[in-house]
Formats: structure tokens, sequence, C-alpha cells
């Protein structure tokens, strides 16, 4: 019994240490020969800035300025920062099957249904940094947590402040 539950301790305890973040570069890069940053052209895929937009780009401004990275104007950048929310459905379970059943000894009966089950729209976030120069993504990271239509404002802001830091935590990345 008490390796089951040092098992189920050590599982926990690792899933709460995984990343929420995946990220990928070109590991021969120089990436201290980026010092300025532009939003690319497009950015979000609409000809405006949704609220969700305004919240991404406010957080990459802060974290690129945090990398002491200058912002500059489209055709004086080092790099440009493209983002998108990827969309995605899952489905969702809410609330208790319903059942009952009857028997005696080792016979028995059973009848139940099954939760009610919707669909969900969630988004990720990707963000990549695309050389000026040569036009090609030298960083990418693209988020495990997702946001959906059933969160507050205040829990979205939060949410995409808190995912955004940490994908550039590992920008530059570690290339010993």
């Amino acid at each position: 019994m008490s390796r089951f539950l040092m098992v189920v301790l050590i599982t926990l305890t690792m899933a709460g240490c995984a990343s929420n973040v995946v990220t990928d570069y070109n590991s021969s890069v120089v990436y201290d020969n980026y010092s300025s940053w532009a939003f690319a052209s497009g950015n979000g895929n609409s000809s405006f800035v949704s609220l969700d937009g305004n919240r991404i780009q406010s957080a990459v401004e802060r974290e690129l300025k945090r990398k002491e990275m200058q912002k500059a104007d489209e055709p004086k950048a080092d790099l440009l920062v493209s983002w998108k929310i990827v969309e995605h459905e899952r489905l969702e379970q809410s609330g208790l099957g319903l059942g009952f059943g009857f028997g005696t000894g080792n016979f028995g009966w059973g009848l139940s249904s099954p939760p009610p089950v919707r669909e969900v729209q969630e988004g990720k976030l990707v963000i990549e940094l695309v050389d000026k120069r040569t036009e090609e993504v030298v960083w990418r990271a693209a988020s495990r947590r997702y946001l959906n239509e059933n969160q507050s404002p205040e829990k979205r802001s939060k949410l995409i402040d808190e995912v955004v830091a940490e994908m550039f935590s590992k920008y530059p990345p570690d290339l010993d």
C-alpha cells in the first residue's frame, strides 16, 4: 500500500512540474545578434486586433523589454514577432451519469446513462520570432494551456500574462 502511495505522490509531483510551454529553435543562430523587434504585419490573421490580441501584444512587449530588446518599426527590426491563437475543439463531460442496479449474490443487472457531453472551443497561443533578413523562423513557443470562451476577462489576462512570461523565460534558448 505504501508503495502505491509513493508512486502516486511522485506522479503528481512530476505532473505539477511539467512545463506549460513547448519551444523549438534554430540552434545555429546567434541570438545575441538580435537587439530590435517589431510585430509582423497581419498578426492574429485579421484586419483588427481583438481583445485577446491586445493582451498578447502587451505581454510580448513587456517580456521583450525585460530582455532589453528595443521595439522598432518593422523595416528596421532584427526580429519580427508573429503570434496566432490556434483553435481547437474538445469534448467536455459535465456532471455525473445516472444509473441504478439490482441483484443478489454474484449476479446483478445495471443501467446507466453517461454524463452530458458538449463541445468546447479552445485556443492555444503560438508565438514565432522570425529573422527579418532571412525571413526564417528562428524561435517558436506554443502553449499547452488553453483559452476558452468561459473564462472571464481577468482570468484570460492572467493566463496570457503567465503563458507569455513562461514562453520568454526560454528565450534566448540555452545553447550549451
